[in-house]
Parts: structure tokens; sequence; C-alpha cells
């Protein structure tokens, strides 16, 4: 399949599962327009220097700039790849309000603004595809993870109403809730989660790319609103 003439924009491409998708829409020769915070990252990915943006997503300047340029550069853009995000959880005692406000806000408020400015441009032009990256947590909640997942809940209630609103168009919406992946997401945690849920398969980012590539290469007709991926041992 000839992909050379679709415009991809991923976000959180520097690492995990951003950065996988953005490299595996490469290798399928797919055009790539990659954003995150770290450029040296995004460079790792081996594509045009001029594709790469690194910057403060949550600037609306900054995402005007990304989107101005793939429609001045390339005329279109087919998909985004909502994939930047954080991930803030713990006890009332010792959880850090400024670093959950910072995660609502990129969670919420930034890929929000991100999703209507490119739906501005689906719409004029008549096609296009968002992939959201959600979380198993978008649809079930556990102990000092509300906020985390109150922030995929709204993802997920946006999608929704988006699918519905967008039903008989060419534009598609797409939900991906993982359970546990792993990623540099838990880095900095004390106990792994797979320690402490007992996971001993996490999911890897490969499985995320595999669930892309079966949601974007259905036919034309065909919506997958959502999917969710689980390794074996996620009881939630």
């Amino acid at each position: 399949m000839d992909n050379s003439d679709k415009i991809c924009l991923v976000t959180g491409a520097s690492s995990g599962i951003g950065f996988a998708i953005a490299k595996a829409l490469q290798i399928d020769k797919y055009k790539v327009i990659a954003t995150a915070r770290r450029l040296d990252k995004l460079k790792d990915l081996g594509l045009e220097l001029n594709n790469l943006f690194a910057g403060d997503l949550n600037s609306p300047d900054f995402q005007d700039s990304i989107v101005n340029y793939i429609y001045n550069t390339y005329g279109k853009c087919d998909f985004l790849f909502n994939c930047a995000g954080t991930l803030e959880v713990g006890t009332i005692e010792e959880i850090d309000i400024d670093k959950f406000a910072s995660m609502v806000r990129l969670n919420v408020e930034t890929t929000f603004r991100l999703i209507y400015k490119i739906l501005k441009r689906f719409k004029k032009q008549g096609f296009g595809h968002v992939v959201n990256i959600s979380s198993v947590l978008g649809t079930k909640v556990r102990p000092t993870a509300g906020g985390y997942a109150a922030t995929k809940f709204a993802m997920e209630a946006l999608s929704e109403a988006l699918r519905m609103e967008l039903t008989g168009t060419n534009i598609k919406i797409s939900c991906i809730e993982p359970g546990l992946v792993m990623t540099e997401l838990h880095n900095d945690w004390k106990i792994h989660p797979k320690d402490s849920m007992n996971i001993h398969e996490p999911l890897t980012v490969s499985n995320i790319v595999d669930t892309v590539r079966f949601i974007i290469n259905q036919p034309d007709y065909v919506r997958i609103p959502k999917l969710m991926i689980l390794p074996k041992d996620h009881n939630i």
C-alpha cells in the first residue's frame, strides 16, 4: 500500500507510545510530523528536521505553528495521533497538586484544543481520522488514580460526542484504551505497577502499534470508536 501521500501529526512523539507510533508510521511510508518537548529525542525518529516540532504543546501559538506548517506545506492532514500526556497519582496526603494540575491541563485542555483545531481543518477538507491514546482508566477507576482517570474519562466523553456529531461524514474518531504498557511513564515510581498489580507480562509499545495499524487500515465505511487492549494479568 502506498501511504506516501498520507500526512500524520503525532504528539508526545519523543518517547513511549508516541515515539513507537511515529516510527511505525515512518516505516509504513506515511509522511510524519512529530512534536514533543525534547528535540534530541525527536531526532532519534530519523524524520526530516523540518517535520520535528520541539516545544510546549500547552501553548496555543505553538499548536497553531504546527497546524499551519502542515497545511501550508502539504495542503492537508490525514491523521492526528494524540499521544501527549502525563500521569500523576498519589494518596490525598502525597499528591503533588501542582503536577496534578499540569496533568489535567495537558491531558484535557491542551489535547481538546488541538483536536478542535484539527477537526475544523478536517471538516473543510472533508476527511480525516483522530486517534486518541486513552487508557483502561478512561473506563474504570482505582484508588489514588482518580485524577488521571478523570482526564481519560474526559477524552472518552469528547471522543464519543464527536463521533456522534460526525456520523455520516468521512471523519473518524477512535480511542485506544491500553492497560499497563512498559514506557517511561512509570520510571520514577518507587514500586512499578507491574509489581504492585502482579502483571507479569505488561503490554509493549509494539502491541499498541499493532492496534493502531489495525484501526487505521479499516475500510472507509468502518468505524472503531474504541478498542481496549490489556495484558492477561491485568485484573481491573
